[in-house]
């Protein structure tokens, strides 16, 4: 089969449309004829030696995937040949086939195109267990979503806007997508490049109370503002590090505040507990696709050729949703 194949680590110049073994799915999983799949920043520094796939799982980049099941396992059921699905994958995304385990499958609503059922698995799936499962986003609370115009944030933005339609929203976001944002109906749009503290910024805007659950990929950098930014009870999820793994934490005002901060990774997660939360969020989001309520937000869509393109716009952060690839 054609894949996206990598013989060293390294930047964007070690890409390479190849050939590969096709893979065959294990009596729990299907095989998927993909079409498309998506550009997700896990994959850049997978590209980079620093992110290797879980324990079994293909070393091809890609983690999520939008085609048709070719073959399914001895032990599936509920699912057939020729069934329009999407899925999370372990890796092996940039790949002409793939194999997924049966219990992360999700259908693709008839109202999606394969493009944009491409988008939803890693980053709203993402979006969704961080905000909702572990911060328990209520309607009429305020949260604060980090990185506006990435495709978590926007996947987290359009999820809360659909699910809690009167939780209040601040993003911080690059001056550059601060219009874009504000146009998905965000309550405060913070350019973080003039308030790197935007912790005053939040207590004037929520009366001192502080909000209820933070989505940060950032890190050490934001701890100090994110927790001062925190109301009482509120919860800090942390998916991300990009600013660095240690910082000072005042844990008098924590306990006072009863406040919590979660750490949280999707892919190395067990398969039974992802599958837990992929059947949680058909029940609760994907009805919001099938009906448009939400359509994830498509920067390009670029051929498997156009791969090392698709890392260079993914790496210079210019774009504004998601970035897709197109297989088949």
């Amino acid at each position: 089969m054609k894949a996206v194949l990598i013989d060293e680590f390294g930047g964007v110049d070690v890409l390479k449309v190849g050939e590969a073994e096709r893979p065959q799915p294990k009596s729990d999983e299907v095989l998927i004829k993909v079409v498309a799949t998506s550009i997700n920043r896990p994959d850049l520094v997978q590209r980079e030696g620093k992110y290797p796939p879980p324990a079994g799982d293909s070393e091809i980049l890609g983690l999520e995937v939008a085609g048709t099941i070719e073959e399914i396992g001895s032990d599936v059921s509920g699912w057939k040949v020729g069934d329009r699905v999407m899925s999370l994958v372990g890796g092996g995304g940039y790949a002409e086939y793939a194999v997924a385990y049966a219990c992360h499958l999700m259908p693709i609503p008839e109202s999606m195109s394969f493009e944009e059922a491409a988008c939803v698995n890693e980053s709203y799936i993402t979006a969704f267990l961080n905000v909702f499962m572990l911060g328990n986003l209520q309607d009429g609370q305020t949260a604060i979503l980090h990185g506006g115009g990435g495709g978590v944030n926007t996947a987290a933005i359009q999820l809360a806007k659909a699910l809690t339609p009167n939780a209040k929203l601040i993003v911080t976001a690059h001056p550059s997508k601060l219009e874009r944002v504000k146009e998905l109906g965000v309550d405060l749009v913070i350019d973080f490049t003039e308030t790197p503290d935007f912790s005053e910024a939040v207590k004037e805007f929520t009366n001192k109370k502080g909000v209820s659950v933070i989505l940060d990929h950032v890190g050490a950098k934001y701890l100090k503002p994110n927790m001062a930014s925190l109301g009482y009870t509120g919860k800090l999820v942390i998916i991300g590090i990009i600013s660095g793994i240690k910082a000072e934490l005042n844990l008098a005002l924590m306990m006072v505040k009863r406040q919590q901060i979660i750490g949280s990774v999707l892919r190395s997660r067990p398969v039974p507990e992802k599958g837990e939360i992929v059947a949680e969020f058909t029940r609760r989001a994907l009805p919001k696709f099938a009906d448009r309520s939400i359509v994830p937000i498509i920067e390009k869509v670029f051929d498997i050729e156009q791969i090392q393109d698709a890392h260079r716009m993914m790496e210079e952060d210019k774009h504004f949703g998601k970035i897709v690839l197109k297989i088949s």
